[in-house]
């Protein structure tokens, strides 16, 4: 495997994954993006699920700008089973068959559990996880046919050791990874692989509405400065990460170069986790 050096700007992981079709739930931005974008590069055909149109268009002509590579979206929200059943079987019939999987929808949400409703949880579960449920249900059946797959979910280092205050997502993401195990173990038989990569701190569209917020109130920081303050309690490099430093070990991990590996869950968090 050749792992590309950012500060020589290479761009090739050189991961094989010519041919591969690709499926990337919230690619339209931050990690999600970035991966979609790796992987068009190396070759993959990828296909970008997300919500907002507007910003799906934006990353299709920004990943032609980068890598002349096109790839395709559709707006679709994976909390709705029957939008994301209907929106594969087109993916299928257009391109024959899903070789990856990546399951990236969903932003944080943290709250102290005295302020917990339905709706809080039933938005993040809702998309973390059983919208991950209904895009494994969806492309198993072509993986099956294919006798072969990988699937990537993205979780957090919080799904194993959770803080205060981080209720639904720790709970969302602790679910994340304990269905990541159980597939794993049960698709096995059919050569499709099930991990799981818990990200921690990275620069991404969350981050810039939070820094937004922060604006009103300190007209005067800098995005700059807002990121070296929540990067200061990151053991490596007290820094953010950036979204490629992710979205490279997510395309390993649905790589034929990690084809021994299933059923794992990776931190890409700088060292925070005091668990592994």
């Amino acid at each position: 495997m050749c792992i590309r050096d950012r500060t020589k700007g290479g761009n090739q992981l050189n991961l094989k994954l010519e041919g591969k079709n690709v499926i990337i739930t919230g690619g339209s931005d931050g990690i999600g993006k970035e991966t979609a974008r790796i992987m068009a590069d190396e070759g993959a055909k990828v296909i970008i699920f997300a919500r907002n149109v507007e910003n799906l268009n934006k990353t299709k002509d920004s990943i032609k700008e980068n890598t002349g590579k096109e790839v395709d979206i559709y707006s679709v929200d994976v909390k709705n089973e029957k939008n994301v059943k209907e929106t594969v079987i087109k993916v299928v019939e257009k391109y024959g068959n899903i070789d990856i999987l990546v399951n990236n929808a969903g932003t944080s949400s943290a709250h102290p559990i005295m302020n917990i409703t339905d709706e809080i949880m039933n938005e993040d579960l809702g998309t973390k996880l059983f919208g991950a449920i209904y895009m494994i249900q969806a492309v198993v059946p072509s993986m099956k046919k294919n006798k072969k797959g990988s699937i990537v979910n993205i979780t957090t280092p919080g799904g194993k050791a959770s803080g205060a205050n981080t209720i639904p997502t720790s709970v969302s993401r602790a679910a994340g990874i304990s269905l990541t195990k159980a597939i794993s173990k049960e698709l096995c038989e059919f050569n499709i692989r099930v991990n799981t990569v818990c990200v921690g701190l990275f620069k991404s569209g969350q981050h810039r509405k939070r820094y937004e917020v922060r604006l009103k109130d300190e007209p005067s920081l800098t995005i700059e400065e807002f990121y070296n303050q929540l990067g200061e309690s990151v053991p490596l490099g007290q820094r953010v990460g950036e979204a490629d430093e992710a979205a490279s070990l997510i395309t390993f991990l649905s790589s034929d170069v990690s084809s021994y590996t299933t059923g794992t869950a990776i931190n890409v968090d700088g060292g925070v986790s005091p668990v592994v």
